[in-house]
């Protein structure tokens, strides 16, 4: 059986936030409360607090504001001497590092967090950790290196019950299937995964199982409507929680979903859209993703040849030099299907 959701990194007088609270009032609480903590010289509140805030500002996509708080709450917490809230600062780190792009530095962070965690006796920001790590093998691409790290963090999370970590692991593994052709398989974990959610009133977790099924609903199913039905019911959790990254991602798979059923010059309205929101907060690989949705429907729409070729190889290294093996691959399927494999762009 699964609890109610709760969300671990709204700590110490934060801890009444409930998993569904809007950013913007975590900000405000996390901001009042740390505030008070620097005032009365409080440095493990001060670290708790900073840590609240710094998740807010990430998922906000305010990437300057969440690095500064990020590093606070770690200098905090080594000032109160207290590993587990070392822990959880180096986790919010490595979790921005992976968002922006920059990969060896979230393996490093992830990894000593989940070391520090180990030491300070707190299993929970050690599984965060951990799942941190398997997270950003999975974006880049890694599957056979961490599908075996996903399955132990789900065998750990439904030992204990935790249902929030439970769907994450359900979504990741769900996602390594979809991205390997297993849909049916993909299709069971994400729907397993929503209900959990559902059940346990996790509404971002909720809402990225609603994505992944409309995901498969549309490439196996060819069925768009039933998708972009899934894609209107998630977005609405992502605008009452104020989820910017997840918002971005739901605007750019309904761009898939358009162009999948041909209709390119909707798809590239809505891909242009998310292109913007991943430029707004500085997430390459969501701008990578959608900018190669982008050039796809434009090519469909009658954009020269040869811009697209220029385009499509600017991505090819993009994506090389950021170290996406996955989109990396799309982009090849991406030239293949408009035959220009080995065309060189001028």
């Amino acid at each position: 059986m699964y609890g109610k959701a709760f969300a671990p990194e709204y700590q110490g007088a934060l801890t009444t936030l409930s998993v569904n609270s809007s950013l913007t009032d975590v900000l405000a609480a996390g901001t009042q409360e740390l505030r008070a903590a620097e005032r009365a010289g409080q440095h493990g509140e001060a670290a708790r607090s900073g840590l609240a805030v710094a998740e807010a500002h990430r998922r906000l996509g305010q990437v300057g504001e969440a690095e500064q708080a990020w590093k606070a709450s770690y200098r905090a917490a080594r000032e109160a001497g207290d590993t587990a809230a070392m822990a959880w600062a180096l986790w919010s780190g490595g979790t921005l590092a992976r968002q922006r792009g920059s990969f060896p530095l979230a393996w490093r962070l992830l990894g000593l967090a989940a070391e520090l965690g180990e030491r300070g006796g707190d299993v929970v920001v050690r599984g965060y950790s951990l799942a941190g790590l398997a997270e950003t093998g999975r974006i880049q691409g890694d599957y056979e290196a961490v599908r075996k790290l996903h399955e132990q963090l789900l065998a750990e999370a439904r030992r204990r019950g935790e249902a929030r970590h439970t769907v994450w692991a359900l979504e990741g593994i769900a996602q390594i299937h979809r991205n390997t052709g297993a849909y049916d398989t993909a299709f069971a974990l994400f729907e397993e995964a929503a209900e959990i959610a559902a059940r346990a009133e996790d509404r971002r977790g909720h809402a990225w199982a609603l994505r992944g099924l409309a995901d498969i609903v549309s490439v196996r199913d060819g069925d768009a409507e039933r998708a972009l039905g899934l894609l209107s019911e998630a977005e609405t959790s992502c605008r009452a929680m104020k989820l910017s990254s997840a918002l971005a991602y739901n605007h750019k798979m309904r761009g898939n979903v358009l162009y999948r059923a041909g209709r390119y010059a909707e798809a590239r309205d809505l891909y242009e859209q998310a292109l913007a929101e991943f430029r707004a907060m500085s997430e390459p690989r969501g701008e990578a993703l959608a900018r190669l949705g982008l050039a796809k429907s434009l090519a469909r729409l009658g954009r020269d040849r040869a811009e697209t070729s220029a385009e499509f190889t600017a991505l090819a290294g993009e994506l090389e030099r950021i170290g996406l093996r996955h989109a990396r691959e799309m982009v090849a399927r991406a030239q293949e299907e408009f035959g220009l494999v080995g065309e060189v762009a001028r």
